[in-house]
């Protein structure tokens, strides 16, 4: 039951039960720190005391009767934290989300329940939708729009999302934030110091406070649709025209830092895409892997919320990437560091040279009582897809084992993590890995990504390795 419990920091509800809840009648109130923390607390003793419950049940009941009551117990634990957790709303929905998609170790049964944070949330109520458009926008929502649908398409962390008709005639989504969420959500940053500094005395070569203001940075960027709105518009002019790559145009005379309204779009969620056939996964798998890459090599930036909800897809490889609020921005520096890594570990098989870069960045501690060998064996496991220029399907199984190398500070790599550290322009980039071998291992995804990664990687320059990379080749072409 450790997952489960974990997930109890973590989760959010589940969309069903938001089908069934009335809408928020208030806006979120500032809660207090100390408020909001209670009401953690609350869940983790109710956790505790159904979990003594269960154990005394536990004790008469035969291998079979345990199993069964061992699901209930852990699906009920999901629902209840997930029920709280996302009617809180702010920065600990947001976690919930991230590990809805990432906890790759749960059981299937809580796993499921919690991944309906990737798209549902509860949702406010009408009236105050339609007041923040008044307060942003200047008119009610019928005079500002030809049409407006007062029930939202999808209610998330830091806002909800409406239906819209242009007086010019436009079909589009209006992006609505929750009033009083800025409050909750910088409130609920003050309360994950404790958390980061935990996870320092678990590692040791952890050091949580250049972390933690790299994610308070980037959460509160969030905050400001004016900014979402400068990101999604630079993705959107970048891959213009693409052939199987497409980000909504941003309307900025119907947008404000608190209200931002984008062309809709429209495709297939990613729960129903992963019961598509193997050959449009992998077309999927591949359109997502080439964007990731292709944004962070050439457009030096990318979205650091790489989580299935953000995705709409249709067949042939198609996909629209939504969502542009977390982006990161980097540096020429930043991405030299990027491709110095990876020239030594999977071009050069240098994994000294390797070594000595990660130590320079602050990623390992220089001098650490590690071989060579402990140091390759932790690291390439994150390269292993690439490693070979051949074919490989990424598996559920394999994005586990992505995850739990992190985490695992008992296990055969205690001794790296021990002496590991994530430096600040790794926060995002991590997140990006993570989010991103999530996906494909639940598309099951099989292509050369080594081939595909060459045409990325600008030290290399490869030519088009598919036919979705010569697609990809005559977009460029015709962009020069």
């Amino acid at each position: 039951m450790g997952a489960a419990a974990i997930a109890a920091v973590v989760a959010a509800r589940r969309s069903r039960r938001a089908q069934h809840d009335p809408p928020a009648a208030t806006p979120i109130r500032a809660r207090t720190r100390n408020r909001r923390r209670l009401e953690l607390a609350r869940v983790g003793g109710r956790a505790g005391a159904d979990f003594a419950l269960h154990r005394a049940r536990r004790t008469f009941a035969n291998a079979e009767r345990q199993a069964e009551l061992d699901r209930r117990f852990e699906l009920r634990t999901a629902e209840q934290v997930a029920e709280t957790l996302g009617n809180m709303k702010g920065a600990f929905m947001k976690l919930g989300q991230m590990a809805s998609y990432l906890d790759t170790g749960l059981p299937d049964h809580v796993r499921q329940t919690l991944q309906s944070l990737q798209q549902e949330a509860p949702p406010m109520a009408p009236e105050l939708a339609a007041g923040v458009v008044e307060q942003e926008l200047g008119a009610a929502p019928d005079a500002v729009f030809l049409e407006w649908d007062p029930v939202p398409i999808a209610a998330a962390s830091i806002g909800q999302v409406h239906r819209a008709i242009t007086r010019d005639g436009r079909a589009v989504a209006v992006k609505v934030q929750y009033p009083g969420v800025d409050e909750a959500i910088r409130s609920d940053l003050e309360a994950a110091g404790p958390v980061y500094s935990a996870l320092g005395l678990a590692l040791p070569g952890f050091d949580p406070a250049p972390v933690l203001a790299e994610i308070r940075a980037r959460v509160v960027e969030e905050l400001d649709y004016a900014n979402e709105a400068r990101n999604q518009q630079l993705f959107a002019d970048f891959y213009r025209g693409h052939p199987f790559v497409h980000v909504p145009d941003v309307l900025t005379e119907l947008s404000t830092p608190r209200v931002l309204t984008t062309e809709l779009a429209e495709g297939a969620r990613f729960d129903e895409v992963v019961g598509w056939d193997q050959d449009e996964r992998n077309l999927a798998g591949e359109a997502i892997y080439r964007f990731v890459f292709r944004s962070l090599y050439r457009l030096q930036a990318f979205n650091g919320d790489p989580h299935p909800g953000n995705y709409l897809f249709r067949p042939g490889g198609r996909v629209t990437f939504l969502d542009f609020g977390l982006v990161k921005h980097f540096t020429p520096a930043d991405i030299d560091v990027f491709g110095e890594m990876l020239r030594a570990m999977v071009n050069d098989r240098d994994i000294g040279r390797y070594r000595r870069i990660v130590e320079r960045i602050g990623m390992l501690r220089p001098g650490a009582p590690l071989t060579d060998e402990q140091v390759y064996g932790y690291f390439s496991h994150f390269y292993e897809f690439v490693l070979e220029d051949a074919e490989v399907t990424i598996t559920p199984d394999w994005s586990r084992q992505v995850v739990a190398r992190f985490f695992d500070a008992a296990g055969e790599h205690g001794p790296v993590l021990k002496a590991a550290n994530l430096p600040p322009n790794f926060v995002i980039i991590q997140r990006i890995n993570l989010g991103l071998m999530a996906v494909l291992g639940d598309l099951r995804a099989t292509a050369n990504f080594r081939g595909i990664a060459n045409e990325l990687w600008p030290w290399v320059d490869g030519p088009p390795s598919s036919e979705m990379g010569k697609a990809e080749a005559d977009w460029l072409a015709g962009r020069q």
